[in-house]
């Protein structure tokens, strides 16, 4: 039987002692069926890291659910006859939940779970790329223009020659970056002020991989991948409003990753199948240190994610069946930070 918005399941956490480090990793999810985050720029920590909105198949269909971290009990927030798994965020003030049921841009608050259609795509236009912006606005690509749904004004901020695959919002700043046949570009949410980003030199079309902001908006962070698969894959930071681009450490082969609260630290999924582990580096050290083991079959699909505070990680795996979520404490290794 379906389950209904509102209902409530009760915890399925598993604890177990990592084999490669015998540090605790707790499975938040049952594997017997999947369950997954979205994508990794978007809001899904509540800002106390006491909840985590992710999505899974628990009754039959892909619906959205808020997982209370301490309790384990997961909430059911939607009954979407069609959620792009990829495309779901809170806003900034954790008043609203946005996401994508079918071609449908919806939103459900706190105060009603009705939701409310904001926006609906244009036949065959497809949407992706959901990101919220610093004004509150919900931007997305839609083909190759990107649009903004606001209350006060909803429409195109751009239109271009070509699919875009990529949009997010800049952290405390106006803009969006977007990609484009392998570029980055920069724009204002106004769409004025279009600049190319100059990524490190030795980059080529199709050799950078994940890239995120900084938490607090000022750099924009990537792995680049060399020419020569025997080398190693490394992290960069790009500073758009001074022009510069620098390493920050070479990865041990990491596919995806995702910085703390204050980009001090980064913690990665090795693609590498001799020892598919999740790591954290850091910074100033220039060190990785390995949490435990994520034996994911498809590495790039372990999404992994930092709380708000900076002490634990979620990540996604397979290694037991279904995608499910796991969570690993990292108290001892990175300091606590606050919202930036």
């Amino acid at each position: 039987m379906s389950m209904t918005v509102g209902a409530v399941s009760a915890s399925e956490f598993r604890r177990y002692a990592d084999p490669a480090t015998e540090l605790t990793v707790v499975r938040l999810t049952d594997p017997a069926f999947a369950s997954g985050l979205t994508a990794p720029h978007l809001h899904q920590f509540t800002r106390r890291s006491d909840s985590l909105l992710y999505w899974s198949e628990r009754d039959g269909s892909r619906q959205i659910y808020r997982l209370d971290l301490k309790s384990g009990e997961s909430k059911q927030l939607t009954a979407a006859a069609d959620l792009n798994i990829n495309n779901f965020s809170l806003s900034s003030d954790e008043k609203y939940l946005y996401f994508f049921d079918g071609a449908v841009l919806q939103s459900v608050s706190t105060l009603s779970p009705k939701p409310r259609d904001m926006y609906k795509v244009p036949n065959k236009a497809g949407a992706s790329n959901l990101s919220v912006a610093g004004d509150g606005s919900v931007v997305f690509s839609e083909g190759s223009r990107i649009m903004r749904v606001a209350l006060q004004k909803t429409g195109p901020i751009l239109e271009t020659d070509g699919k875009i695959d990529l949009v997010m919002a800049r952290p405390r700043h106006q803009q969006l970056l977007y990609r484009q046949k392998g570029a980055l570009w920069l724009v204002n949410t106004d769409g004025t002020g279009k600049k190319q980003i100059s990524l490190s030199p030795n980059a080529r079309p199709g050799s950078t991989g994940q890239v995120l902001w900084s938490p607090n908006g000022h750099t924009l962070l990537y792995l680049q991948n060399p020419e020569d698969p025997k080398q190693l894959i490394t992290l960069r930071e790009n500073s758009p409003d001074e022009a510069t681009d620098q390493l920050i450490a070479r990865t041990s082969q990491f596919a995806t990753f995702a910085p703390n609260g204050d980009a001090s630290v980064f913690a990665g999924a090795s693609r590498n199948r001799a020892s598919a582990y999740i790591l954290i580096l850091l910074r100033v050290a220039k060190r990785e240190l390995t949490l435990c083991e994520h034996h994911a079959s498809d590495p790039s699909l372990v999404s992994v994610v930092f709380a708000p505070d900076s002490q634990s990680i979620v990540f996604v795996s397979d290694r037991h069946g279904k995608p499910a979520l796991y969570r690993v404490s990292v108290e001892k290794f990175v300091e606590e930070t606050n919202d930036q």
